[in-house]
C-alpha cells in the first residue's frame, strides 16, 4: 500500500487529503505543528472578536479522521530527506514516504526593521500568531501600530477595534492598497477606514520599533522621524512561503517551492500545493505565486488526481478573490490591474455614498471585456467566470448584468445607474436586460 504523506494540515493538504481517500486506498499522513485538527483560517478574526470559538471553525468532527482511514501527527518537520523518501523531524525521528506533497502554507513577512523581533510585536497566519496576538493585547494596550496595507492589515483592524484599541496605520502607498487597487478603488477604501477611526497615515514607512526597559514594544519611528507611542505592532506587509527547512533539500526552491504545471517538484514523487507552490510557468492570466484560500483548495483537489493515476494539469480559470474592509465587501474578476494598461478602457460607477463602486476593464479595440472590482455590491462568481470564458464584449456584460447580481431580493439594484453613466460616457444607447429567472451556470 502506497503511503502518502503531506505536510500541512490547512486548506491545501486537507483538500489533497480528503480526494486522495475518496479515488484510493494509499495509507495518508497529515503531518501539523500547528494544530491537531484542520480549522477554517479566514475564521481567526471571528475567534478574536468572540464571534466564535475554536470548536466551531473545525469543518469536520473529531472522529472524521479516524473513520476516513486519515493519520494525523502533531509534530515539526525540520528537514525532507529525499534520497532516502523521509522526512526528519524536530526530535530527529524519522517517517518514510512513497510520495510527498508539501502544504506548508506561509509565514508574516519581515524585512530586518530594528525591534521586528521585540514583545508585542508579530504578524497574523497561523492558530499560535492567534494565541500570541491575544496575550499581547490584553489590558493596557491603549494603541497598535500596523506595518503594511492589505488584507490581513484590515482585518487586524478590524480585531484591534473590537477591543477598543486604537491603530495607526503605516501604508507606503499613496492609497490603500495602491499596489493592487486602482487609484478610486483605493481612496473608496482609504476613506472608509478612517471613518472607522482608523489613523491612515499614507505614504509612511516604518524605520524602527522602540523597546521598553523590559524588551516590550513603547514606539515605532516612521522614515520622517516621527515617533509613534503604541504598545502593539503588527507586521501585515504581506506573507511569503514558509520554506527555511527546505533550505539544504534538493527540492528546488526560490521565491516558493518550484512547480510545473502539474504541482510537480525537480523530485520525482515530490509536490507542492498551496500558497507555498511557485510556477515555473503560471496558467494563462495567472500570477506564479497565489497565496488565497480557493487556489489552495483546486491544488489539492488537483494533486489528488495525479497521486491516484490520473496525471492532471492545474487549471484555475479566470482569476477571482473576494474580502471586506469592515463593512463593505470586495470581489474582483478576471484582470483589473492597479494601473491599467494603454490598450485598456476603463469604466467607473461610484455611488453619491461612496460605499459602492463598479469598475470594469474592456480591450480599447475589441471591446472584450477583461475584468470587474466591485464594492458594496454582490455578485454573482459563476456568471463573470462564464462571460470571461466566453470572450464576452463589454455590451453584453453591461446589458446583462443584472443577471450577475447576488444581492437579496428586497436590495437596491443599481443597474439601471451603471447603465446609463456607461452609455453616456462611451456614447451608446444600450438597454439592460430585466433579471433572468433562471440562474447561469458556467
Amino acid at each position: 500500500m502506497e503511503h502518502i504523506v503531506i505536510i500541512g494540515n490547512g486548506i491545501s493538504g486537507i483538500t489533497a487529503a480528503r480526494h486522495i481517500r475518496k479515488r484510493s486506498n494509499h495509507r495518508i499522513t497529515v503531518i501539523s505543528a500547528e494544530t491537531d485538527h484542520f480549522f477554517s483560517r479566514t475564521a481567526l478574526m471571528y475567534i478574536y472578536m468572540g464571534h466564535m470559538k475554536y470548536e466551531n471553525t473545525k469543518p469536520y468532527e473529531d472522529h472524521f479522521w479516524k473513520k476516513n482511514r486519515i493519520d494525523l501527527k502533531r509534530a515539526y518537520v525540520k528537514r525532507v530527506d529525499t534520497d532516502n523518501k523521509a522526512v526528519i523531524f524536530s526530535d530527529n525521528s524519522a517517517m518514510d514516504y512513497d510520495a510527498l506533497v508539501l502544504a506548508v502554507g506561509s509565514k508574516s513577512n519581515k524585512f530586518g526593521w530594528p525591534g521586528q523581533d521585540l514583545e508585542g510585536v508579530q504578524g497574523l497566519y497561523s492558530f499560535q500568531d492567534l494565541q500570541t496576538m491575544e496575550h499581547h493585547t490584553k489590558a493596557g494596550v491603549k494603541r497598535a501600530v500596523l506595518i503594511g496595507g492589505g488584507l490581513i492589515g484590515v482585518e487586524m483592524a478590524e480585531m484591534l477595534h473590537s477591543r477598543g484599541i486604537d491603530v495607526t496605520f503605516l501604508v507606503r502607498e499613496n492609497r490603500f492598497w495602491g499596489n493592487v487597487l486602482p487609484k478610486e478603488e483605493g481612496e473608496l477604501i482609504t476613506r472608509h477606514l478612517r471613518e472607522h477611526h482608523v489613523d491612515l497615515r499614507m505614504e509612511t514607512e516604518l524605520k524602527a520599533i522602540l523597546p521598553d526597559k523590559n524588551g516590550r514594544v513603547r514606539a515605532v519611528v516612521t522614515h520622517k522621524e516621527q515617533e509613534i507611542e503604541c504598545q502593539f505592532v503588527g507586521l501585515t506587509a504581506g506573507v511569503s512561503p514558509n520554506i527555511a527547512f527546505l533550505k539544504n533539500s534538493k527540492i528546488e526552491t526560490q521565491r516558493g517551492i518550484m512547480v510545473n504545471r502539474y504541482l510537480e517538484t525537480n523530485i520525482p514523487g515530490v509536490y507542492a500545493i498551496g500558497d507555498c507552490a511557485f510556477f515555473r510557468e503560471a496558467p494563462p492570466g495567472r500570477r506564479p505565486l497565489e497565496q488565497v484560500w480557493y487556489t489552495g483548495r483546486m491544488m489539492g483537489e488537483t494533486v489528488a488526481q495525479t497521486l491516484t493515476g490520473n496525471r492532471k494539469m492545474y487549471e484555475p480559470g479566470s482569476w477571482f478573490n473576494s474580502a471586506k474592509f469592515f463593512d463593505i465587501e470586495y470581489q474582483t474578476y478576471g484582470t483589473v490591474n492597479a494601473n491599467p494598461a494603454a490598450s485598456e478602457a476603463v469604466f467607473y460607477w461610484e455611488h453619491p455614498n461612496g460605499k459602492k463602486c463598479v469598475k470594469m476593464i474592456f480591450d480599447k479595440s475589441s471591446e472584450k471585456f477583461l475584468g470587474i472590482n466591485v464594492f458594496g455590491i454582490r455578485m454573482r462568481h459563476e456568471i463573470f467566470d462564464k462571460w470571461l470564458r466566453e470572450e464576452q464584449n463589454i455590451d453584453h456584460v453591461m446589458t446583462h448584468l443584472a443577471d450577475a447580481n447576488f444581492d437579496p431580493e428586497l436590495y437596491r439594484r443599481y443597474e439601471k445607474d451603471i447603465l446609463r453613466k456607461f452609455n453616456q460616457e462611451n456614447h451608446k444607447n444600450l438597454s439592460g436586460q430585466p433579471k433572468s429567472r433562471t440562474r447561469i451556470f458556467g
